[in-house]
Order: C-alpha cells, then sequence, then structure tokens
C-alpha cells in the first residue's frame, strides 16, 4: 500500500505531502529526504540533522476515525517505529507521550502530526525522524541508533520495516478491537505511564500522575483524585525530588 518517494532535500517532509492531500485520493504516499531546511517538531521547534544522518519521512493515512481519535495514528507509526527498530538493531525505544521515542531519558526519535480537512475526509500526515548516526546538539538530551547499538543503519532500511510494521497496526485502526490492541500495546511501551508528569499546555501547567490513556489515545492523568483526559500539551516526567517541592 505504499508509495515512497525519496528527495536529496526538502524543506519539510510534512509541509510538502500536507501540500498534496487533495491530489492524492488514496493513503499510503511516503515523502521521505536526505536533509530538511526547514524541518520542524511540535509548536514549530526547528528539526535539524545532517544529511542522511537520520530517517526523516512523512506518512499519508486516511483512517475512518473521528477527529478526537486521530492521537491513535500517531501511536500507529509510533509503535511500528519501535518495533521496526527492535527487528532491525535491537534497541527498544520507549513512548513518551505524545510524540517521542526515547532511550532513558534520551530522545531518539519524534513524530509530528497534521490533520488535513478535505471535501472528503481528514486526511493524517504523520512525520517521522529517527537520529541513526547523528545523536543531536550537544546541549540536547538525546541519542541516535549508533549510540545505542554500535550500528549504522541506513535511513531507507528503516523505512522499508517501520512501513512492513505499520501495515498490522493501519488496519488496527479500523475497527474498535482493533484500536483497543493499539492502545494496549502502547500502555506496554510507554514511558509516561506510571510517571509523576508536568503536562505544559498553553492553559497552564498540569501535575499530576500518568495512568493510562483513554479510547482516543489521550493522556489521563490524575490531578488531586481527579482524573483528566488531556488531548495536547508538552510532558515533563518529573524525578521525585523534584515532585518533594512542587
Amino acid at each position: 500500500m505504499w508509495s515512497v518517494e525519496h528527495f536529496d532535500e526538502i524543506d519539510s517532509t510534512n509541509s510538502s505531502l500536507a501540500k498534496r492531500v487533495n491530489a492524492v485520493l488514496a493513503e499510503g504516499l511516503v515523502v521521505m529526504a536526505d536533509y530538511q531546511s526547514s524541518g520542524r517538531g511540535r509548536l514549530d521547534r526547528q528539526w535539524s540533522s545532517p544529511p542522511r544522518a537520520s530517517l526523516l519521512c512523512s506518512i499519508l493515512l486516511r483512517p475512518q476515525l473521528e477527529a478526537d481519535r486521530l492521537q491513535l495514528v500517531v501511536a500507529a507509526v509510533a509503535l511500528a517505529a519501535r518495533a521496526a527498530l527492535v527487528r532491525l538493531c535491537g534497541v527498544r525505544p520507549q513512548l513518551k507521550w505524545p510524540n517521542d521515542l526515547v532511550v532513558g531519558e534520551n530522545k531518539l526519535g519524534g513524530l509530528l502530526a497534521e490533520v488535513v480537512a478535505t471535501e472528503r475526509d481528514l486526511a493524517v500526515v504523520v512525520g517521522l525522524g529517527v537520529n541513526l548516526t547523528f545523536p543531536g546538539p550537544e546541549d540536547a538530551k538525546s541519542t541516535s541508533v549508533q549510540v545505542e547499538s554500535g550500528l549504522t543503519i541506513a535511513p531507507r532500511a528503516l523505512l522499508d520495516i517501520v512501513l512492513e510494521e505499520l501495515e498490522t497496526r493501519r488496519a488496527q485502526l479500523d475497527s474498535d478491537d482493533g484500536q483497543r490492541a493499539l492502545r494496549t500495546e502502547y500502555e506496554r511501551a510507554s514511558a509516561t505511564i506510571g510517571q509523576t508528569v508536568r503536562v505544559e499546555q498553553l492553559s497552564g501547567t498540569i501535575t499530576g500522575r500518568a495512568k493510562g490513556v483513554d479510547a482516543a489515545g489521550q493522556l489521563l492523568v490524575e490531578v488531586e483524585g481527579v482524573v483528566l483526559s488531556l488531548g495536547a500539551g508538552d510532558v515533563v516526567h518529573v524525578r521525585h525530588a523534584h515532585v518533594e517541592g512542587v
């Protein structure tokens, strides 16, 4: 179901693919690039990596989901990336809600989803970046596949296995049972659930204990005995030494 287009350089795989959603009838188009001149992460943060040092790609999906369940699409791609890394090099990252792959406290990769409304559906462009040989800036808490495994992995080799793993998880999005299986897999792979977290939102900051994810893939956080369902925000895992001073 996948059609991969490769570019030596592009401004942003997400931006390029999002502009083409209306002209592409089917899902499964994948744009990958050796280098992004204007790569972006969450909240328009810059995502920068030297040429061919990372997997940089975006995937077009068109699941028939309600708008409030589209976080499950991000979970499906994140789980596919995690499974691909385990298969290819034995690196087993955890998933930090909502969109990071981490090894310990260090970021290995990230995802960025953009929803594009068309006359026919809600299309989802999911960008995926995984550090392969470049561990990130020295001042960043990040790592790479090479650092973690000692192996040098080609971006296309990882992408091919990500897409293999995504086929099964994409099919799970089409049924209630499949969505439940995705949530179960996500919770088992989560670095966030069970942690005391500080969730930074535009409306303010919430501190509580992450309890799980709900049917829509949103994070459940217990704050003073009340469980809140959070659909967006940056999550900081709070160490116990820090919690005592909160």
